[in-house]
């Protein structure tokens, strides 16, 4: 991945994505080729030496059964948005401004493990329900499920997990943009209100490198 010195994340920052992404891309390089499946992962932080990404994938994706032929990668991305130079205080002073993109990412490479467990898959998956069900207001759970109904789904699936050796992660959030324009990009994202457009706002205030924006 190639990430400018201006867009490196701290460790702490790339924790947090892990923790907290949506779903992601599963990408295995095989005998038939790229295999990819969109997975949504738990991070435990203290499996291996550097975490894992767990999941589960439909016992009929052919994709876990396929040899992988060196490191599996898992995609992770954060909210992005498009940035237009009308935000930028700066356009009407020399006009050199282009359109971007801001977004978070992380490549995570690791060795890819295979789980048909029944007890290994109903607790990542009772794990990664507490977690997305969290905050609603009548959170369901894999206990309110009857039970014979729940060991026919467990049986239809199959865990995954990535363990990690590497990550390379680019957070690019207006950080090379000089101060103004940096608060007219929060600014502007803050009005619009599109999709992940407040989420994107609040990524670049906190990765602000000229402080907090008035």
């Amino acid at each position: 991945m190639y990430v400018p010195e201006h867009f490196v994340p701290d460790e702490a920052s790339i924790r947090d994505l892990l923790t907290n992404h949506g779903a992601s891309d599963l990408i295995t390089p095989t005998p038939q080729g790229l295999l990819a499946t969109l997975l949504p992962f738990e991070y435990d932080p203290d499996a291996g030496e550097h975490g894992a990404l767990i999941g589960h994938m439909a016992r009929g994706n052919d994709q876990w059964r396929q040899p992988v032929q060196g490191e599996a990668m898992v995609i992770v991305r954060g909210p992005e948005a498009y940035v237009t130079p009308s935000w930028y205080p700066t356009k009407e002073e020399h006009h050199r401004v282009v359109p971007t993109w801001n977004y978070m990412i992380a490549h995570v490479y690791g060795q890819f493990v295979v789980h048909d467990d029944p007890v290994w898959i109903e607790a990542q998956i009772r794990r990664l329900t507490d977690r997305h069900e969290t905050g609603n207001a009548e959170p369901w759970s894999v206990d309110q499920a009857p039970a014979k109904f729940v060991e026919r789904q467990l049986r239809a699936v199959v865990g995954v997990e990535v363990v990690i050796s590497r990550v390379e992660a680019k957070f690019k959030l207006s950080q090379n943009q000089p101060r103004e324009n940096v608060e007219g990009v929060i600014a502007g994202l803050e009005a619009r209100g599109r999709a992940d457009d407040d989420a994107v706002a609040a990524a670049v205030r906190a990765h602000n490198p000229h402080g907090t924006a008035s």
